[in-house]
């Protein structure tokens, strides 16, 4: 993937005997094609042909450089603002992004001076951006020599936009609001599930157990080397994520359907608990993820390529478990893309589906059927105010709430109606949570 704006050039020869560095071109692109383009993180790192490339170091290099210039986007801009006597031209984006990564690399991730200006120059001339190029180095000069101290100055949630960060503090007041935007700056562990033998996996990979059960170890290197990994001892799965499947219960036995299943993590615990699974999502090629997914641990669940709002099983089932598609803005500590791509117009829209999955999944239990509905945000609107209006249209479902046991002792991830409310700021000491949200359900007749 590269940039294709009529006025750049990718490709264009740099002057003189400079050369591009490779790994910063590679975060360039990435940039690009999050913000230009609103291509999410993944893809992008998925198709750019020039990253598997590089070596393992600077592939590294790469996604750090583009993950921490998206999640320290609003400080970076306001530098870079205050350097320029007059805004940038449109037509000059492609330098603005440019002067991003730079600042990213001068002022969070401490490289040299020299090794920054002077990279961000060449991709300015390469870029073909020539009458840029002592624009690029004296705003960069500038901000090395007067914003070191002023990075450290502004308000965590000055580096999101400015609807989500309103929307936090409305909903979590200001203090708890800046420290969720706090926690979500940091790099996040790697948290894994296993299929047993939780203690002897965390001494194998110099891993922790968390208090939810989980094992968490730094994100360092290629996690498909770490060991175990090959022979599916284990699968990747945020401690935060791992909490919906254990609010079911015993599942030994049991009939249970996950819906919107792919990638599969919460497929394979149920699995490993006892449960007969059908796994359920609209995309065939997800479901395709999810059956690989599953082959490597040793796991196979009847799937199911299909719309979870008109797909009804044979016959009723046991418990239900439902994922659903919503705003993901508590996974934005993995995914620093998520503010940048979308916009409040988006969690309506999600909401409307939110409902009539809600409906379908009731539909689906047996009497006595235990609905468990999760979503990996931080909206009231698509968890709290979800379970609320299903509760008050629907006679045959009744709340029962968690009990801090069942997840770990941890008593303040638990609302005061009784469901779970995890946020990037919980367990800071031991690195943060993702933020979800879960409801029990019990279907009491029909």
């Amino acid at each position: 993937m590269t940039d294709s704006e009529p006025d750049a050039a990718p490709h264009a020869a740099p002057h003189g005997p400079e050369k591009v560095s490779a790994a910063r071109s590679v975060a360039f692109d990435l940039l690009r094609a999050v913000l230009a383009k609103g291509t999410p993180l993944d893809e992008a790192l998925a198709a750019h042909d020039g990253l598997a490339k590089l070596p393992e170091r600077d592939r590294g290099f790469a996604r750090t450089l583009v993950a921490t210039t998206l999640r320290r986007l609003g400080h970076v801009d306001q530098l870079i603002d205050g350097c320029l006597s007059t805004p940038l031209p449109d037509k000059a984006a492609v330098v603005r992004d440019i002067l991003r990564i730079a600042a990213t690399e001068l002022l969070i991730l401490g490289v040299a001076p020299h090794a920054a200006v002077d990279s961000a120059v060449t991709l300015t001339r390469s870029r073909g951006h020539e009458k840029f190029a002592k624009l690029t180095n004296a705003v960069l000069r500038r901000l090395d020599r007067e914003a070191r101290d002023a990075i450290g100055t502004f308000a965590a949630l000055d580096a999101l936009p400015d609807w989500l960060a309103a929307r936090w503090r409305a909903t979590y007041g200001a203090a708890t609001a800046e420290a969720i935007a706090a926690a979500i700056q940091r790099e996040p562990s790697l948290d894994i599930s296993v299929m047993s033998d939780p203690d002897g996996w965390a001494a194998r990979l110099g891993a922790v157990v968390l208090p939810t059960g989980s094992l968490r170890l730094p994100l360092s290197g290629r996690i498909d080397q770490l060991p175990g990994f090959g022979e599916g001892a284990w699968w990747v799965q945020d401690a935060a994520a791992a909490l919906p499947v254990r609010l079911l219960g015993d599942l030994r036995g049991k009939r249970v359907i996950d819906l919107c299943a792919a990638p599969g993590g919460k497929t394979a615990q149920l699995m490993a608990a006892g449960a007969t699974v059908t796994a359920v999502d609209r995309s065939r090629p997800r479901i395709i993820r999810l059956e690989r997914n599953l082959a490597r641990l040793g796991l196979g669940a009847a799937t199911v390529a299909a719309d979870a709002t008109v797909w009804r099983p044979p016959s009723r089932v046991d418990a239900v478990l439902l994922d659903a598609p919503c705003s993901a803005t508590g996974t934005i500590r993995r995914h620093p893309d998520i503010p940048w791509l979308k916009g409040e117009g988006d969690i309506a829209k999600l909401v409307a589906l939110q409902d009539r999955l809600l409906a379908a999944a009731t539909d689906m239990l047996a009497p006595g059927g235990v609905l468990v509905f999760c979503t990996c945000s931080l909206e009231p609107e698509e968890g709290v105010e979800r379970v609320d209006a299903l509760l008050a249209s629907r006679a045959d479902l009744r709340r029962r709430p968690i009990d801090p046991a069942e997840i770990g002792g941890l008593d303040g991830l638990i609302t005061p109606q009784g469901d779970l409310r995890t946020r990037p700021d919980h367990l800071a000491e031991l690195g943060g949570l993702d933020g979800f949200y879960a409801a029990r359900l019990v279907k009491v007749h029909g």
